[in-house]
């Protein structure tokens, strides 16, 4: 089983590259902001979500792993997961990696887009501007967000690091040279 965590920063372009990992290798995507934009708004789980995220802030991480254990277990003939925005805290990826063990399964690898946070933020107020997503657009959220991810989410790198599985890859450039590069590093393993 192919078990992907596509992982970097809001706006490095996971959800564009898990598309492409998708339709190559036939996986599963599994976007936590999409699962959490998709609860329902009026149930108490949405609020929650939804209380967190408008700030810019992380949803809890016990919320978070039972949300995304009852979305895997959707697919239980998959051939392999992308993991899109998950983990995002080091108590999530040992969580991960619990509940794939039980599973008889792991993580493959980890694959850390790297881009420099002005892009970050030029992509974010583009993608605002066509998707509709007001946390894309307001500056204040979108630094909270930058900021977010690199005291709290960055770590999760090392976890990864310190079992062989990170590769960081060039997230700049034009889309079809992110997904080769990513393709590379996948096929190399």
């Amino acid at each position: 089983m192919l078990n992907i965590v596509l992982f970097g920063p809001p706006g490095a372009g996971k959800g564009t590259q898990s598309e492409r990992l998708k339709e190559k290798y036939g996986l599963v995507h599994i976007s936590t902001g999409d699962v959490f934009r998709g609860l329902d708004p009026e149930s108490e789980l949405g609020k929650l979500a939804k209380s967190y995220s408008d700030k810019g802030n992380l949803v809890p991480d016990e919320v978070t792993i039972q949300i995304l254990e009852s979305e895997v277990s959707k697919y239980p003939d998959a051939k392999g997961v992308i993991y899109d925005g998950f983990p995002r805290t080091t108590a999530q990826a040992e969580a991960l990696d619990k509940f794939l063990a039980s599973k008889g399964t792991e993580v493959s690898m980890m694959l850390s887009l790297v881009v420099p946070e002005e892009e970050l933020k030029k992509r974010l107020i583009a993608r605002a501007e066509v998707s509709g997503r007001k946390d894309d657009a307001d500056p204040a959220i979108i630094q909270n967000r930058i900021n977010t991810y690199n005291n709290s989410t960055a770590p999760v790198a090392d976890f990864y690091r310190a079992q062989n599985k990170l590769s960081e890859v060039d997230g700049v450039g034009s889309i079809d040279d992110i997904t080769n590069r990513l393709f590379a590093v996948i096929d190399g393993k």
